[in-house]
């Protein structure tokens, strides 16, 4: 614990042979002679106790009380009194002094009222300490009730979503078995692609599940834009063709470089590719099937454009879209996948902006600041 002193007086002698004992018990002190000087030098040294003469020149040792506990309310104080100071001396304590002490000064009387305030002092300190570490218990217990409940949330939606997978896994292989049976080529071809599509994804749900339960530092890369939006689009192109939908890129060819996790800055923007993949899938309107994968810039931002023509959202969708283990797909989908997107482009800084109309497809926007964040 800081053990410094701030001793006031206006007399020398007093100042001097006070500073003396006090070094001898072991303080740190720094002395004024006015009231103005000992404000300057509180500021600076920050001590635990201030010892002042109460009749100063200027700044009384009562104003100075009042200052210093409106900067510093735990800031603790001894008054110097003379004998017919008394009712100063009550003043004083209605201030919050801790104690006081009269002229001339015995140095034993002084030593126990110093005792006694830095046993408070230590106190004080020691109650703070177990209030915070309550508080920090308490944020814990908080946080892993949270994370039980979560699980259960997330092992049910799994649940689900697995399920539907495991579904379209037996159809594909049913296809595949029958096509091999009745040296079927095309049904064979066709049950072999449902099966490579779902595999995809109970790979990118096993990705999501382990995001979502593992913290992860982001690995900044400065990263070429173009070059890193061609590599999504041709990622993403073979399950547009698989499920006939038709893929347009939209590129600013004079987007340069931008520093990001280029990992999870390409799960999120894939993931949200996805999404718009499988509204087109389950729109059963008769129109053209068609995602729009832009990338532009403004003055301050990166901006990715990712627009469909599927089954579009309500308002009360929209609003729940990012919400953890929400999932507007039913038993298909985990809930995961905008949650850990938004997730991701908020620890680069960046937001997400959806416009969408129920059977007029949707629109994200994500933008990502230019500028180099501190990490």
């Amino acid at each position: 614990m800081k053990k410094i002193i701030l001793l006031v007086d206006d007399e020398a002698d007093i100042r001097e042979i006070l500073s003396l004992f006090l070094e001898d018990l072991g303080y740190t002190v720094v002395a004024a002679e006015n009231g103005m000087d000992a404000l300057k030098l509180f500021r600076k040294t920050q001590p635990s106790l201030v010892i002042s003469d109460i009749k100063m020149p200027g700044m009384d040792g009562i104003e100075l009380l009042r200052k210093i506990k409106l900067e510093s309310p735990d800031t603790e104080f001894i008054m110097i009194t003379g004998h017919g100071d008394m009712e100063l001396a009550i003043i004083s304590f209605q201030g919050q002094a801790a104690d006081f002490i009269t002229k001339p000064i015995n140095v034993d009387v002084l030593e126990i009222a110093l005792k006694k305030v830095f046993d408070k002092i230590l106190c004080r300190k020691m109650l703070q300490e177990y209030t915070e570490n309550l508080e920090r218990l308490i944020r814990e217990k908080t946080e892993i009730q949270n994370h039980l409940s979560s699980l259960g949330l997330m092992i049910g939606s799994i649940s689900h979503g697995l399920k539907g997978l495991l579904t379209g896994l037996d159809g594909g292989m049913y296809l595949v078995d029958s096509g091999f049976t009745k040296e079927n080529q095309p049904q064979i071809q066709e049950g072999w692609q449902i099966v490579k599509l779902t595999v995809d994804r109970i790979r990118k749900m096993v990705l999501d599940i382990l995001y979502y339960a593992k913290e992860r530092d982001l690995k900044w890369e400065t990263v070429d834009i173009l070059s890193f939006s061609e590599d999504i689009a041709s990622g993403i192109q073979p399950k547009m063709d698989i499920q006939k939908i038709t893929f347009i890129k939209d590129f600013d060819p004079s987007i340069g470089a931008l520093e990001i996790d280029p990992g999870s800055i390409h799960s999120a923007l894939i993931n949200i590719l996805e999404n718009a993949m499988d509204a087109c899938s389950r729109d059963t309107a008769e129109k053209q099937k068609q995602v729009i994968f832009g990338v532009k810039q403004n003055p301050d931002h990166i901006l990715f454009q990712i627009t469909d023509t599927g089954t579009g959202m309500d308002r009360e969708t929209r609003e729940k879209l990012f919400t953890l283990f929400f999932s507007s797909k039913g038993s298909k989908g985990t809930g995961l996948g905008l949650f850990i997107s938004q997730k991701i482009i908020a620890q680069h800084g960046g937001s997400i902006h959806v416009s969408s109309v129920p059977g007029h497809g949707s629109q994200f926007i994500i933008k990502i600041p230019k500028t180099t964040l501190n990490h």
